[in-house]
């Protein structure tokens, strides 16, 4: 039967599998998501292609949980079982290699990428979901080593890169609307006026109004969440005409970009709290 709940054993070897590929991805190395499905599939009871990538997804949505980084071509979907959970979370507890390489990569310096055409780095924003966990699964919550995500969002190498990519992109949008002069008053202020502003860049609409830009930058997913200021959320709600959120991702790799105006929580499900931003 294809539905059939998913063993141990299977969650064990689709886990490991996909823990794998994750490493390689984070220490640079090549691999082959074909030839990793077709050496999995062996180890499954009978399960399609189709289940196999759900089940991947659903990997990449506990990591997301648990602050780590993913495997962007695995979208994070919800509605896993507790088991996968649990099979995750031990699993990083006991593996140094991971820790290293996920730690490595968030620590690592970035330089500012030059694409080749500005035209293709904006997408869409992720769908906000509201799918959770099975219903009524009690939150056992595993701590693991570290909380990655947390740790990339505060190298300042790479969220300088960020800014200053966002900057040659505004330049670029107003230039290509024929905007030279506006182009030419795009401002860094996060490094003209420093950090306390609540945005990162002032740039301009066509019409010459301001907009105000505040930019967060990961090399991983277009779902990983970000972190945002209380100050950043006060400004996106009492400037909600001008601000602008640019969501930078996969910047190491190949840069796009997503934006929302106004409010921060009226785009993303909002931690009161930590002010951590998430998209499921």
């Amino acid at each position: 039967n294809m539905s059939a709940s998913w063993s141990q054993e299977e969650v064990e070897a689709t886990v490991a599998d996909y823990l794998q590929m994750l490493t390689m991805e984070l220490t640079g190395q090549q691999y082959n998501k074909t030839d990793h499905r077709r050496k999995l599939i062996q180890l499954l009871n009978n399960r399609s292609n189709g289940a196999i990538e759900r089940k991947h997804q659903n990997i990449s949505a506990v990591l997301i949980e648990l602050g780590c980084p993913y495997i962007s071509g695995y979208k994070p979907l919800g509605n896993y079982q507790e088991l996968l959970f649990k099979i995750i979370a031990d699993r990083l507890k006991n593996s140094d290699l991971f820790d290293q390489a996920a730690q490595a990569a968030v620590q690592m310096p970035a330089a500012v990428p030059v694409p080749d055409d500005f035209s293709k780095i904006l997408v869409q924003p992720p769908k906000l979901s509201h799918t959770a966990r099975e219903p009524n699964t009690p939150k056992i919550r595993i701590a693991t080593k570290r909380d990655y995500i947390d740790r990339e969002a505060r190298n300042a190498s790479l969220g300088l890169a960020g800014e200053e990519f966002a900057v040659h992109y505004e330049r670029w949008r107003l230039i290509s609307k024929g905007h030279d002069r506006l182009a030419n008053k795009v401002e860094h202020v996060s490094k003209t006026q420093g950090d306390g502003l609540g945005f990162d860049i002032l740039s301009f609409e066509i019409t010459g109004k301001e907009r105000l830009i505040e930019v967060k930058t990961t090399s991983f997913g277009k779902e990983t969440p970000f972190f945002i200021t209380k100050n950043e959320v006060q400004l996106s709600r009492s400037e909600a005409d001008h601000f602008h959120l640019y969501r930078l991702f996969d910047f190491r790799k190949e840069p796009h970009l997503f934006t929302f105006r106004g409010a921060v929580d009226d785009h993303c499900h909002l931690d009161p709290i930590t002010y951590h931003a998430r998209f499921s």
